[in-house]
């Protein structure tokens, strides 16, 4: 006992302080590691629920999407930011976001008139109608993409601004942005981006189209020849070339704003007797030309030639017939594919 204690006293201050330090931190250990092992449990417990919590909302998305055939707003908000394809077009994925704004455009006008103009079954029926529509647009305009990577063709920002702009003065009148967009919005369900969107997708299609369209451009250059010789006379061009083009007279004044592919919009800018020359049908169908017979300040009277795009249609109608179009989802009582 006195040996300890001779011990502790020639022991310094300082190793005295190490070994009461070294005493607390060894009774500490013992509550310390019990707890590290609860929080390692707590974070391993935190991660097994979050990842039970995002498999079952991505499998009720999928069960959303792809079975049950729902388009409502958050569905279609997270296919924009999620890339999920509704579609695979020879081997070109397609968008389910722009299958979804392809249907809900279509039926933002159907759905405000139901309640007063159709009837239960009649609004299902116009559903699968528009769905089976907005499946086929938005597998040609995947179609349409892969053409485009494989020419090296593209469409920049300026042109779909551009583009944007155009329809801000369709029929003569200066929209504000602000107005035009309410339009939009009102009668499509689209805001801007979406609006570009459709823009930026019929800009690609129609410099596929042209590029592609041989047929359509020799016979373009054919009515181009023949009104230049014939003083711009679209029946003389219409009686050489038949069935091959579309020949149309207004019979009268129509509106300005008339949804023409923009026949009525460049009629408006020409003088009686004058011909516009070749242009793209907004739509990105074919080529228009169009000659002023009258005009007023706010309607005009014309007749007009279209050479429509042939070569697309064959080529996607020839995918479809070869199984190389398959798609992800089933619509109901959808017999015929919209061409």
């Amino acid at each position: 006992m006195s040996l300890l204690k001779k011990k502790d006293e020639k022991k310094t201050e300082q190793e005295k302080v190490e070994e009461r330090r070294e005493e607390v931190l060894s009774r500490g250990r013992k509550f310390k590691y019990p707890l590290q092992w609860t929080k390692h449990r707590v974070v391993i417990n935190t991660i097994l629920i979050a990842l039970v919590v995002i498999t079952v909302m991505i499998a009720g998305i999928w069960l959303a999407l792809y079975r049950l055939g729902w388009t409502d707003d958050f569905l279609f908000r997270v296919t924009k930011v999620v890339p999920v394809s509704v579609a695979s077009v020879d081997g070109e994925d397609v968008r389910f976001s722009d299958y979804l704004m392809f249907y809900r455009s279509s039926m933002t006008s159907i759905e405000r008139q139901s309640g007063s103009q159709f009837d239960e079954g009649s609004v299902d029926e116009l559903h699968n109608e528009y769905k089976r529509s907005a499946l086929t647009e938005a597998e040609k305009y995947a179609y349409a993409s892969k053409l485009a990577n494989e020419l090296d063709i593209a469409v920049i920002d300026e042109e779909v601004d551009a583009e944007f702009d155009r329809h801000l003065k369709i029929g003569g009148i200066e929209r504000s942005e602000e107005g035009f967009m309410k339009i939009i919005e009102d009668n499509f369900g689209l805001n801007k981006d979406e609006y570009k969107r459709m823009l930026y997708l019929t800009l690609l299609k129609s410099k596929v189209e042209t590029k592609i369209d041989e047929k359509a451009n020799k016979l373009a250059k054919k009515v181009e020849d023949i009104l230049r010789d014939s003083d711009n006379d679209y029946e003389k061009v219409a009686e050489e070339l038949g069935d091959q083009i579309v020949y149309e007279e207004t019979g009268g004044l129509v509106d300005s704003k008339n949804i023409d592919g923009g026949r009525a919009a460049e009629a408006m800018k020409l003088e009686p007797g004058e011909s516009s020359g070749k242009f793209i049908s907004m739509n990105g169908d074919g080529y228009y030309f169009v000659k002023l017979i009258k005009k007023t300040n706010t309607e005009v009277n014309f007749v007009s030639i279209k050479v429509p795009f042939t070569e697309f249609d064959q080529r996607f109608k020839s995918l479809r017939d070869d199984g190389k179009i398959s798609e992800a989802i089933e619509i109901s009582n959808s017999e015929e594919y919209t061409e």
